[in-house]
């Protein structure tokens, strides 16, 4: 078993952690959010107070963070944890950034003998509490074969290629994500608009080829009006914009994709960023006028 510093505590990062416990490694946790600290705490996560605490004398550091400057910040910035980590030390980033930043820290790990493995994951707060969440990993081999005993102990990891390619997997999957969201949300607007139950219309196409894991999840919530966050429309809009400048850099066009960042933009600017990714039906009921703005706290109806 190993020693592990788990940084980012937050709804992903709490149960992965516990996860990783519940295996039998010896874990530490820190997050600069107190109330993700004490979250953590009881959950029997040991946390301590600050972040070099956390990765003292640790094989492994895990990281699961919102977005590429906070990982940056925290591996090779000012007050980073690279000069504090013994070489050979495994870094597992399983934070959604862009694939560029992670070929650079690979790089810049390496150069103090550090090995950086990129390795987002997918299939939200469930997976994470169950330990199967999907991670797509970008790795040397060698770093990979050494990190899989801990990856798996926190979902079904596979390695993709080199340090890029989790990153670029997971872009793909939110491309997907995105659009199917957007496509459940035309489906209930053109259900209300003719009249009919839009939870009796995805009962129906549940049972048959539009079947999916997004409008089963999400769809009621979705005719509900439901918009409690499972997933943040803010971060989503991030991965969507990491895969349009990733696509613009291959030069590959994303025009569907195009599409559902400017849904869920139009939501942002009402307001609506910290409702869930779901909650781009909002943009819909707007356009055919039967929509509401969210309240002071950015919660809808």
């Amino acid at each position: 078993m190993a020693r592990i510093g788990f940084v980012g505590l937050g709804t992903m990062g709490a149960p992965m952690a516990a996860n990783l416990m519940a295996a039998g490694h010896a874990v530490r946790g820190f997050d600069r959010a107190e109330p993700a600290r004490v979250a953590a705490a009881a959950r029997g996560v040991p946390v301590v107070p600050d972040l070099a605490r956390a990765v003292e004398g640790v094989e492994a550091v895990v990281t699961m963070l919102p977005d590429t400057p906070d990982v940056e910040a925290v591996l090779v910035g000012p007050e980073g944890i690279a000069p504090r980590l013994s070489p050979g030390t495994l870094v597992i980033d399983t934070s959604s950034i862009a694939p560029s930043a992670a070929v650079r820290l690979a790089a810049s790990l390496a150069e103090r003998g550090l090995a950086f493995l990129d390795a987002p994951v997918t299939g939200g707060p469930g997976g994470a509490e169950a330990g199967t969440l999907a991670i797509m990993v970008g790795a040397a081999p060698d770093a990979y074969a050494r990190a899989e005993p801990i990856l798996a102990t926190m979902g079904r990891p596979r390695r993709m290629g080199p340090p890029g390619a989790g990153q670029a997997t997971k872009l793909c999957n939110q491309i997907v994500v995105a659009q199917q969201l957007v496509a459940v949300a035309e489906a209930i607007t053109l259900a209300r608009g003719q009249g009919l139950d839009p939870e009796a219309v995805l009962e129906v196409l549940l049972g048959g080829a539009a079947r999916s894991w997004l409008m089963q999840t999400f769809g009621a919530r979705m005719a509900r009006d439901e918009t409690a966050p499972a997933f943040r429309m803010a971060l989503m809009l991030k991965d969507l914009r990491l895969a349009q400048e990733a696509a613009f850099a291959a030069g590959v066009p994303l025009p569907a994709t195009a599409l559902a960042a400017s849904l869920m933009l139009a939501q942002a600017a009402a307001g609506e960023a910290g409702l869930g990714h779901h909650a781009v039906i909002r943009a819909y009921e707007r356009l055919v006028g039967r929509g509401q703005p969210a309240n002071e706290e950015g919660e809808g109806r």
